[in-house]
């Protein structure tokens, strides 16, 4: 299975150009998934501690026209986060999307950080505590979105359950790169998964603060097969569904 992960910039400005070239490598690339940033469609809203409904709801919107266009990735399936309004609620939905299937909700974010620069949870509200696999090809894959990579607990029961992939759809800062690098090499060991991650890249819209970008590939014990870099926002690599099935019978898995 040829998976990709990928950076893409928080400015909308900029979104156009790197999404042709995202078009243009999965095409080159052949590749079956693709896992977008969280909530790519939109510049980051959650800097500000003030929730505007108006602004929420030109977020829902940007995504509702961007989804038409996810066919333009095609024949990968597509993975990524997106704002939306559920009978009132306000959510963070972690979806699945093919060209067979179309767009399918699998999980909303359930932990919420609300501080400086990721006022999440005055934003949106907490989802369903419902983690459960997904389908994505001949892969059972399971979301930890952003912040909810450090409840190792969830990334072990998505291996209990037999995950072949852990996803984590980002908005993380530069600063904390290394950390989230190693976070998610822990989720892979933990699981016993192959772990992919995506991100926001460049500056908000204040111009003060500065995403991370390095979306990464790794394999289910730890080791990175690939990572982005703004020279090259896109990789792609073949993996074994067949190893993830194997660790989950090698230490430390086995253990627990």
């Amino acid at each position: 299975m040829k998976v990709t992960v990928c950076e893409l910039p928080d400015a909308t400005n900029e979104l156009e150009n790197d999404w042709r070239r995202l078009v243009e490598h999965l095409r080159q690339a052949e590749s079956d998934l693709v896992l977008l940033p969280e909530m790519p469609f939109y510049p980051w809203f959650a800097q500000a501690s003030d929730d505007s409904e108006q602004e929420w709801q030109k977020a829902v919107e940007a995504h509702d026209l961007w989804q038409k266009r996810l066919e333009e990735l095609t024949p990968a399936r597509v993975m990524g986060s997106r704002p939306v309004t559920i009978n009132g609620q306000r959510l963070n939905e972690g979806f699945v999307w093919s060209s067979t299937d179309g767009y399918t909700p699998v999980h909303h974010k359930y932990y919420l950080p609300d501080e400086k620069w990721f006022w999440e949870g005055s934003w949106y509200e907490q989802g369903a505590d419902h983690f459960e696999l997904c389908q994505v090809q001949d892969a059972e894959a399971g979301f930890l979105i952003c912040t909810e990579l450090w409840a190792m607990d969830r990334a072990r029961d998505y291996g209990k359950k037999g995950a072949h992939l852990v996803v984590t759809p980002r908005a993380t800062e530069l600063a904390t790169a290394d950390k989230w690098l190693t976070g998610g090499r822990v989720a892979a060991i933990s699981a016993g998964a192959f772990h992919l991650s995506s991100n926001r890249s460049g500056t908000d819209k204040t111009g003060e603060f500065q995403f991370g970008g390095q979306g990464w590939i790794s394999d289910p014990d730890g080791r990175v097969l690939g990572k982005t870099t703004s020279e090259d926002p896109f990789i792609t690599k073949e993996i074994d569904l067949a190893i993830a099935k194997k660790a989950k019978t090698t230490y430390p898995r086995y253990v627990f």
